[in-house]
């Protein structure tokens, strides 16, 4: 599914191009990111936390290591962009408690196999109040309103008995984004963006490299931190993802 999300993107991007004016610019970027977790997630019943099930210390997660893309549209002083991030952390364990899990209770001694997805549908609208990109050196910084639809779901499987919960929420949040380059050649770019509410919150901070020998094609490096509260529809999560990432890109 993911695959075929990500190719919907580029054919969106090339029906698109057709439209956009030269002044306008289009980019696409494709690439790999490694995330490590920790915090805690679970199911509740009547507003309380089951059991709140450390990711690293109960189940071993492991790291999402997961292919990644961004489409931007830049028209004058806006930029609008969708992104896609798909988290897979999964591991094997054997428990050194008791855990209840969407009414099911797992002994201590049980081994279990486990895992915490979530994809994350990243659509942002930046506004440039400073907007310097037609000299040799530019800097751009802008207000940056997003929504991050995110669908959460985990899983836990042992002693015959195997159960999942999942949940989707809408976290809308609100922050900076900004990009100092040396003409097309060589620029930094980073974005930190912030809002809570009813439980449910959302911190995005993300810093990259970008090198572009010319100027139509490029590669990125970066370092992303997702700090992800949810508490809707009998989910909990408090957890916090980071890691690098790399990969290329095309603009025209």
């Amino acid at each position: 599914m993911k695959h075929y999300i990500l190719a919907a993107l580029t054919a969106f991007t090339f029906g698109l191009s057709s439209t956009v004016q030269a002044d306008e610019t289009i980019s696409i970027k494709l690439g790999y990111m490694i995330l490590s977790p920790s915090g805690q997630f679970g199911t509740s019943t009547g507003g309380v936390v089951d059991t709140k099930i450390d990711m690293k210390s109960d189940l071993g997660l492991n790291n999402s290591k997961q292919a990644t893309g961004e489409i931007a549209l830049q028209f004058g002083d806006s930029r609008l962009s969708f992104g896609f991030v798909p988290l897979t952390f999964e591991g094997v364990s054997v428990l050194n408690r008791n855990i209840n899990y969407n009414g099911q209770t797992f002994p201590a001694g049980t081994a279990v196999n486990s895992s915490f997805k979530g994809d994350i549908y990243d659509i942002a609208y930046t506004y440039y109040l400073i907007n310097m990109d037609d000299l040799p050196s530019r800097a751009q910084l802008g207000l940056e309103a997003s929504a991050k639809v995110v669908k959460t779901k985990g899983r836990m499987s042992g002693g015959g008995v195997t159960t999942n919960k999942d949940a989707t929420v809408t976290i809308p949040t609100i922050g900076l984004r900004a990009r100092i380059a040396l003409a097309d050649f060589i620029g930094i770019s980073g974005r930190v963006g912030y809002l809570g509410y009813s439980g449910n919150s959302f911190l995005d901070a993300d810093a990259q490299i970008e090198f572009s020998p010319v100027p139509t094609l490029g590669i990125y490096a970066g370092y992303r931190q997702i700090k992800l509260k949810v508490d809707s529809s009998n989910v909990f999560v408090d957890a916090k993802f980071q890691g690098p990432y790399a990969g290329a890109f095309f603009r025209f």
